[in-house]
């Protein structure tokens, strides 16, 4: 915990850049009926039945010194899915860092030993000596910015039926670009002190 929380004081540094990642899962649900149509006084009305269209996943990273996120929609969410996605974090978003300090939780998919299920060593251990990963504690996801910048996503964006996952791919792509034009980061106040107060039972009793 002390960890992610001393990761959230340091100043932005180019060269090694702080990028919270998280996962959600998202069920397509699709329209049996056509809406029908807001008019004066009265809203746009959906019927109660729905169709189910499987359900997709949204990998969101987030920079928060930047002002910077970046969300890819996947059909499944292994650990190969998840290789790629960090590839694309050391290859394509920050192609000049020298190591990208990144937090996230202890999934099962987020391990080193995934970038080898993907890709041949050398190009596994490429992207591994390029990325600097930081775990959060069990029970202790709320730690991780990405969780949180997932619940506004959920919130602005995702909080209604959508029907495939060209559609979804379509809606975050607009809410990401939205939301990155205006640079929105986020003001995170809890600090180590803050832990060593509220969290108290959590740490270990030493007597003198």
């Amino acid at each position: 915990m002390e960890d992610t929380l001393e990761l959230y004081t340091e100043e932005e540094d180019p060269r090694y850049p702080l990028v919270c990642m998280d996962e959600a899962p998202k069920q397509l649900v699709g329209e049996t009926r056509v809406p029908l149509p807001a008019q004066p006084g009265q809203v746009e009305r959906f019927d109660y039945e729905y169709q189910r269209n499987g359900v997709a996943n949204l990998f969101l990273a987030f920079a928060p010194l930047r002002g910077w996120r970046h969300i890819v929609v996947t059909a499944h969410r292994t650990r190969v899915d998840w290789a790629y996605f960090m590839r694309d974090l050391v290859d394509v978003h920050f192609p000049t860092a020298e190591r990208i300090r990144v937090v996230l939780d202890n999934l099962n998919v987020h391990i080193r030993a995934a970038l080898y299920e993907a890709f041949a060593p050398d190009e596994a251990r490429r992207i591994l000596r390029r990325l600097e990963l930081h775990y959060t504690p069990k029970h202790g996801s709320w730690l991780n910015m990405a969780e949180i910048e997932l619940s506004v996503l959920s919130r602005q964006c995702l909080d209604r039926r959508i029907p495939d996952h060209e559609t979804l791919q379509r809606e975050v792509a607009a809410w990401e670009t939205e939301r990155n034009s205006k640079g929105c980061s986020m003001n995170w106040r809890f600090t180590t002190g803050d832990a060593r107060i509220k969290l108290k039972r959590l740490y270990p009793s030493i007597e003198s």
